[in-house]
Order: structure tokens, then C-alpha cells, then sequence
């Protein structure tokens, strides 16, 4: 049949991933670093992902193509939704969670390297791993962190980590929508605000929008900064 259905430019997309997380359908994923459709009938021609492609590599065209189906998507949405908190531990020492305490000095913190003292608040610290209902979320600030802020800017556990939980991840690397996670932590727990820390490549900008769609999913008024960190380690935007 004739209709609308969006085109990629792979010369043009550059993975960031904002497009999948704004298709509600699931038919685009990131592949080899590029978004891909998955299936033509997943795709119902309203252009959704659109408005969110910084490098305009998505259009809608009209073609000849197979009829959407919305008892597929369905399916197919079902099957991928992401799995349940309970079941995502494995058992291992690495995923069970806990708040690390500081042992606060005496005087004026020496701040070289060799000297400086973590500001990590608890474990794990993966948002993929965090357990929605762990206690240490309770009253937290929140820091959410690009995997590579951590390596561009020296600074950040005084700068930045310090009183907060870190929740970290890389919106590229991650084949997930952690919206989802980001909104249950939200609902499920009374967190007094929220710090977005991204690098300045446009793929760190889902990171971004997860954590916005999260806060008004959440219905919760909640105080929130973004800090950008540029790729030689500066403050870029603050």
C-alpha cells in the first residue's frame, strides 16, 4: 500500500539514540551505531522521531510499503518491555546494593590526587543495576551521570558527587529507555533534586531527555540543573 514511512540518512545519523526513545512504537533501534527500523510495519508515518534528530537524518517519505499493524507493535512491545526490578539482579556480590559511608577528616581535606577521597554514596551505581526500591534513594539528591564525565572532568567527585547518588550511564552504549527506571525511582521515592552531569557530544543529549521525561512523568516538582562537561574537561555550560 501507499503511505507515509520515515527514511534514514546513515550518512547523517550520528547514534545518539534520541529517535528511538521518542518512537512509542519500537520500530527504530540502535545498530552498529546507527538507528535502524525494524520492521516497516512498526512504523505508523507520524514522524514522532523527527522533531527529536539533531542531525535531521530522519524524513518521512511516501512510498509503497506494507500496512502498519498495530497488533504486531503491540507484540513486539510486549515482548521488549524492559525486565521486572525484581529479576534483574544476578546474584552476584557486584549488583547487591548498599550506602557507603564516609569517613569524614579531621581538618581541610587534602584534594590531590593521591589524597582525594571518593565521593561515591553507595553501590551499584549503574542505573542499569540500581534497584528502583533500594532505601539509599530515599530523601537523595541525585546526581545523573554520563559514563564520561567521570574520565573528561578531574574534579567530580568533590565538584559534583559529593552529598548526592550517583546514578550513572551512557544513553549510546545502553540499549534501553531509562525514562521508565528514571520515572519509578522518581515516583517511588522522595528526592529532593535532580543533577543532569553530560558530555558535549550530541549523543549525551538522551541522558538528557530521559531524565526530563522522567521528572514530568513523575508529576513531582522537583528542582533540576544540566551541566555539560566539553570533551578537553570544562565546564561548557553551567
Amino acid at each position: 500500500m501507499l503511505r507515509k514511512i520515515i527514511k534514514i540518512d546513515e550518512e547523517k545519523c550520528n547514534g545518539c539514540g534520541l529517535c528511538v526513545t521518542a518512537c512509542h512504537e519500537g520500530a527504530l533501534k540502535l545498530i552498529d551505531g546507527k538507528a535502524r527500523l525494524v520492521s516497516e510495519s512498526y512504523c505508523d508515518g507520524l514522524g514522532d522521531c523527527l522533531p527529536e534528530c539533531p542531525t535531521n537524518a530522519i524524513v518521512l517519505e511516501e512510498r509503497e510499503t506494507v500496512e502498519y499493524d498495530e497488533e504486531a507493535v503491540k507484540k513486539h512491545m510486549e515482548k521488549n518491555k524492559p525486565q521486572p526490578e525484581a529479576t534483574i539482579p544476578c546474584g552476584c556480590p557486584g549488583t547487591h546494593a548498599k550506602l557507603l559511608t564516609k569517613k569524614q577528616p579531621e581538618a581541610t581535606p587534602d584534594l590531590s590526587a593521591e589524597n582525594s577521597q571518593s565521593q561515591l554514596g553507595q553501590w551499584p551505581c549503574q542505573l542499569k543495576l540500581v534497584p528502583v526500591s533500594a532505601p539509599y534513594l530515599n530523601n537523595a539528591h541525585l546526581l545523573i551521570a554520563a559514563d564520561c564525565t567521570a574520565f573528561a572532568y578531574p574534579n567530580i567527585h568533590q565538584k559534583f558527587m559529593r552529598n548526592k547518588i550517583t546514578l550513572i550511564a551512557c544513553p549510546k552504549l545502553d540499549d534501553t529507555d531509562y525514562s521508565e527506571k528514571l520515572t519509578a525511582i522518581l515516583k517511588q521515592h522522595e528526592i529532593k533534586s535532580v543533577s543532569i552531569l553530560r558530555m558535549e557530544v550530541p549523543c549525551c543529549g538522551g541522558i538528557v531527555q530521559a531524565a526530563k521525561k522522567a521528572l514530568l512523568n513523575s508529576g513531582k516538582m522537583i528542582p533540576w540543573s544540566v551541566v555539560t562537561i566539553s570533551t578537553d574537561g570544562r565546564i561548557i555550560e553551567d
